[in-house]
């Protein structure tokens, strides 16, 4: 078994200020590069001004002067029509 050391600190997940209710996350560190990531997921904050990924625990955080939402900018699929 590993030696454990109680007086080493985790850090805390990356806290990130978003100006949209929706984000993508793909666990790439802004300084290392998407190279240590995970899949790219969309996430969607609803009612919360907030959100975590499921994968590297990144919480997006609603900015105080948020952008107003674009269908341009939904991930979600359109019908054939829409395009």
């Amino acid at each position: 078994m590993p030696p454990r050391h109680p007086d080493t600190l985790v850090p805390p997940p990356e806290d990130v200020v978003v100006s949209s209710k929706r984000v993508a996350c793909d666990g790439g560190s802004r300084t290392l590069g998407a190279t240590l990531g995970h899949p790219l997921v969309y996430l969607d904050m609803g009612e919360d001004d907030f959100v975590e990924c499921g994968y590297c625990d990144r919480r997006f955080v609603l900015s105080a002067d948020p952008h107003a939402e674009n269908e341009y900018l939904d991930p979600a699929a359109r019908p054939p029509e829409a395009h």
